[in-house]
């Protein structure tokens, strides 16, 4: 009687291929195994001796550095690993692709670190000398130099490592000073003036990317800018009421039709339990496209258009804190500036030069 067949064993029947290679890879062990043996093999030296010796074209990648700051991460990473594939394929496809990693070792992050140290020990940076501050922030970067590079020489990624580029070498920072005469020696260099981010607590000056936006919501307000030698005023509106006092200008389109408003009746103070933005009698230049969205902002009941206004032909304004101090007295320029619209607001935009880049541009 024979044997069923779920008794029956049928791994002797079948002609699978043998391998040597484990069940797991056992990564975590045997990563550290494999870059041992590159580095004892001086992988990257040979690759470069015989990229010499047949004369192979220069490849070069350059590589925009990280912070010296911290761990590296999953960007920091990516950005490795993708590099160091790019560079291999050069490298197997026959050119002399070598990879010189480096680091950024300045900028705030390392400084509020440092900062941060400091504090714990009681001190603030004002109570550190200059040199110590910057002795320190050397250190650091240094520390997190070493530590960054054997992480990403645990990722399997070749390099010059021994010999990263530091932008806090002092080869480094002379070179760019050396280029930078080199630029004022043959008239490149334009010395003009420009708005920038302001750190209050650092004293320094902040670049694009280390400024963060978040939405919120802000007070909104209209400002009357009077027209010098006229009873008539501009209307601006502004979601940044703390720059008024910084305004140089009033921007207006000429692609826009302007109007000369005069405000006729205005809801009651009892009806609105606080007084009304406008008075009867008010003149007031507005786009004609938002007249009436001002005017129902403004508590208005009922009002009149008097006239076209061609906002060129205005003359100058004065600025509406120019009875507080005469540090306000000086007139204020209309300017023609494609980037006002009709969509929203008054029709004219308050520029302040000093608190933003489009505002500078048009004054």
């Amino acid at each position: 009687m024979t044997d069923s067949l779920t008794d029956r064993d049928y791994r002797d029947t079948l002609f699978l291929p043998a391998t040597e290679f484990p069940m797991r890879g056992g990564l975590p062990k045997r990563e550290p195994d494999w870059i041992k043996r590159w580095d004892d093999l001086k992988l990257y030296e040979r690759l470069r001796a015989d990229a010499k010796e047949r004369g192979a074209k220069p490849w070069i990648l350059h590589d925009g550095p990280p912070y010296a700051n911290g761990h590296i991460h999953l960007g920091t990473a990516m950005n490795k690993i993708v590099k160091d594939i790019i560079v291999r394929s050069h490298q197997m496809a026959g050119f002399d692709a070598a990879y010189l990693p480096g680091w950024d070792c300045h900028g705030l992050p390392i400084e509020w670190k440092v900062e941060e140290e400091f504090r714990s020990k009681g001190k603030t940076k004002d109570d550190v000398p200059p040199g110590d501050f910057r002795a320190a922030c050397r250190a650091y970067a240094e520390k997190w130099v070493e530590i960054q590079g054997k992480e990403f020489r645990n990722l399997g990624i070749e390099g010059e490592w021994d010999n990263p580029y530091l932008t806090m070498k002092f080869e480094s920072e002379a070179s760019i000073v050396g280029e930078f005469l080199r630029m004022a020696m043959t008239g490149s260099l334009v010395r003009g003036a420009k708005p920038i981010m302001w750190s209050p607590v650092e004293r320094t000056a902040l670049a694009e990317a280390e400024v963060e936006y978040h939405d919120r919501k802000v007070p909104v307000i209209w400002v009357k800018f009077p027209v010098e030698g006229s009873d008539a005023c501009v209307v601006i509106w502004t979601t940044t009421p703390w720059t008024i006092p910084a305004n140089q200008a009033v921007s207006y389109n000429p692609e826009i039709s302007y109007g000369l408003y005069e405000v006729e009746t205005v809801m009651s103070e009892e009806e609105l339990g606080f007084a009304p933005y406008a008075k009867p009698g008010e003149k007031l230049i507005l786009g004609d496209a938002l007249a009436q969205s001002v005017m129902d902002g403004a508590k208005v009941s009922s009002f009149k258009r008097l006239e076209d206004v061609d906002p060129a032909a205005l003359g100058k304004l004065s600025h509406p804190l120019h009875a507080m101090d005469p540090f306000f007295a000086h007139d204020i320029p209309l300017l023609a500036g494609e980037h006002v619209t009709d969509d929203a607001g008054t029709g004219f935009v308050h520029t302040a030069p000093a608190h933003g880049e489009d505002d500078f541009n048009v004054w």
